[in-house]
């Protein structure tokens, strides 16, 4: 069982640099906090066909230490798992710690994107005005950061915003929304916003929206209730029904929630990697599984293509992750490489990652349990990933 000490102490100094502790982290989530099952649907599970191929003698990114090999790159990584298609078929899954092939994992800031895609579709479906302000859908949040905001601001992380009058930090926000989402995640004397909705209404703007970038959850979490207030339904059920019971996955996928029953829409998602693969897969073949389109071509397409006028173009994003090409740009929830594949991602911490590359027809996806610190120099994950497609596309 976790541990329930005030995790002022425990979660966010000793849990970001324990691997083991958030590789328990990363597969419980459900005994964190209470969780809702996003169904796989009826159908069988689409199967993954396979095609070998010998990874393990490739050099994947040139360190200090000299070539990173696979082995080196999941030490780095701390990786629990790690599957590989090429051309639509597996040539490498592995799970080095353990874990097992339909064992749902945490995917962290990785569930942003898929949030985006369904925001996406519903825009292209005209159900929702990227050009709206939140607060047209979500009438509460008017006077807040994200009520006044855009939906398109808010698609992009271009609010600027302050907590109840606390000037604003990254990791201590970040700190204080698991708070929010978990009662055991509260340090000792707690006593601020106990809900995700309670918590977007003490949010104020400190600048004008739509001129600057700043990686920050409310986004995400103000733009899943303006999708809850267009359709009528849960998040859970939302990415159910517009995805994931489209893609052929074999095991159902499920969020935590906070203490009014909404899902934790910026990371509280778990799912097999295998499943994950199968979305990364729908994607790269431009929004079709099969001969079924899942979401419309135009959406898939201009993932990579569709960054709006006024947001960075081919520049380092502030909150990127550090592994990042110095190019990256940021379109609907995505991180864009800007390389001269159209390779594009979903990144959550310690590792977690779904990196789509149409031109090298590659998917990946990495789980992990790597740790946080300026002690500890990040594996370059997306580097290798890039490596693997120009070698297995060769």
């Amino acid at each position: 069982m976790l541990e329930t000490a005030p995790l002022s102490d425990l979660a966010w100094t000793r849990g970001y640099t324990d691997p083991a502790w958030i590789r328990r982290f990363t597969s419980q989530g459900r005994e964190l906090s209470p969780s809702r099952r996003v169904w796989r649907g009826p159908q069988p599970a689409r199967p993954l066909p396979r095609a070998a191929a010998d990874l393990e003698a490739l050099d994947l990114a040139t360190t200090d230490a000299g070539p990173l090999k696979p082995a080196d790159l999941f030490a780095a990584a701390q990786t629990d798992a790690f599957v590989v298609l090429h051309r639509g078929r597996i040539v490498r899954e592995c799970y080095p710690h353990g874990g097992q092939a339909h064992t749902p994992h945490f995917n962290a800031s990785a569930a942003k994107s898929y949030l985006g895609l369904l925001a996406a579709t519903l825009a292209h479906q005209g159900l929702i005005d990227r050009t709206a302000p939140a607060c047209a859908y979500v009438p509460e949040l008017a006077g807040t950061a994200f009520g006044d905001a855009r939906v398109e601001d808010l698609l992009h992380m271009g609010t600027r915003v302050s907590y109840a009058g606390r000037p604003f930090d990254k990791a201590v926000e970040a700190q204080r929304y698991q708070a929010v989402i978990s009662p055991k995640l509260r340090p000792f004397g707690y006593q601020g916003p106990t809900t995700i909705r309670e918590h977007l209404l003490t949010a104020r703007a400190t600048g004008a929206p739509g001129e600057e970038f700043r990686y920050e959850n409310g986004n995400v979490e103000a733009l899943a209730e303006v999708l809850r207030r267009v359709t009528g339904t849960t998040t859970s059920s939302l990415l159910s029904e517009v995805l994931w019971a489209k893609l052929g996955a074999e095991e159902d996928a499920y969020y935590i929630l906070d203490g009014d029953g909404v899902e934790a829409a910026c990371g509280g998602f778990s799912a097999t990697a295998r499943d994950v693969a199968r979305l990364g897969e729908m994607l790269r073949c431009g929004g079709a599984v099969g001969d079924r389109q899942v979401i419309p071509q135009e959406v898939a397409a201009t993932i990579t293509s569709g960054v709006p006028e006024g947001y960075p173009r081919r520049v380092r994003l502030p909150g990127a992750p550090v592994t990042s090409p110095a190019t990256l740009s940021y379109h609907d929830l995505w991180w864009i490489l800007n390389d001269p594949y159209g390779s594009y991602m979903a990144s959550g911490i310690h590792g977690q990652r779904l990196f789509v590359s149409p031109g090298l027809e590659l998917v990946v996806v990495h789980f992990g349990s790597q740790v946080v610190s300026p002690a500890v120099p990040p594996a370059p994950l997306a580097q290798a990933f890039v490596r693997i497609g120009v070698h297995l596309d060769s």
